[in-house]
């Protein structure tokens, strides 16, 4: 039963499954957002909790699972860097919103955040952005994410279990160690976790994602939506796994992450 559902905001238009600034960007204005708190998944991911700045009478849009927020930082010459992240956190949080971000060495953006950027300081956001890959949380779900590809899907567990996981929902986790898992100890029994590389002395054994893996999830859901993000080779062998298990090419939304 989904009618007490909060309400979300209305289905965006449909965009790209690829992660692009939008061309369109002008439709969302730039916002000051004060870093609020911040800390460690891994080794090189880290969250940021966000306070986003409003003027009066402003309203500030509330996302949906699955959307991202443009981040802006300028420099003290007035040269500016921007980067997509996707949002970890509810929509219910309300104008603080969570954000993800693995460090890549050579980016210009996120190796600037995780070294210098700290609780008080300020940065720019724009959005939420995002039309194809959400959910609202009112089909039953599947969640894939490989990596960092869980960020967006962690926002959409988030929100099921906030408003009392009204339809069915599964999710696999793939990492190669159990060191490279975001957000430990929040995922619940929902959560198969698949270890490529190396795997706990007492849980399945390291290896790739296998359609042993998604069969019994698939058997578990009415007529899901798959939502499959990570890496191009990661979305794309996860995506062929569904379909060949049965899944309709129609009920899978894929996004793949690239270096930011």
């Amino acid at each position: 039963m989904t009618e007490n559902l909060p309400a979300l905001p209305p289905l965006p238009t449909l965009g790209a499954v690829t992660r692009r600034v939008p061309a369109s960007g002008a439709r969302r204005v730039w916002r000051p957002a004060t870093v609020t708190a911040v800390r460690d998944e891994t080794a090189t991911a880290r969250t940021f909790r966000l306070q986003i700045t409003a003027g009066a009478g402003e309203v500030v849009d509330r996302h949906v699972p699955g959307q991202h927020y443009d981040v802006r930082l300028t420099a003290p010459d007035g040269s500016t860097a921007q980067r997509s992240y996707s949002i970890a956190s509810s929509p219910l949080d309300g104008r603080e919103v969570e954000l993800t971000v693995e460090r890549i060495a050579d980016g210009e953006v996120s190796p600037y955040l995780h070294d210098e950027i700290s609780v008080g300081d300020e940065v720019e956001l724009r959005g939420p952005f995002g039309g194809w890959f959400i959910w609202r949380g009112d089909t039953p779900a599947l969640l894939l994410g490989g990596g960092s590809g869980v960020v967006p899907l962690m926002a959409m567990r988030r929100y099921w279990h906030s408003v009392g996981e009204p339809v069915p929902l599964r999710a696999v986790v793939s990492v190669r160690r159990p060191e490279d898992l975001y957000y430990k100890g929040e995922w619940g029994s929902e959560t198969t976790v698949v270890h490529t590389r190396q795997a706990p002395p007492d849980g399945r054994p390291a290896g790739r994602l296998a359609a042993a893996d998604l069969e019994p999830l698939l058997a578990a859901l009415p007529g899901p939506v798959a939502y499959v993000c990570g890496s191009a080779g990661f979305t794309e062998h996860a995506s062929q796994l569904l379909v060949s298990l049965g899944l309709p090419a129609g009920n899978v939304r894929i996004e793949r992450f690239g270096p930011a």
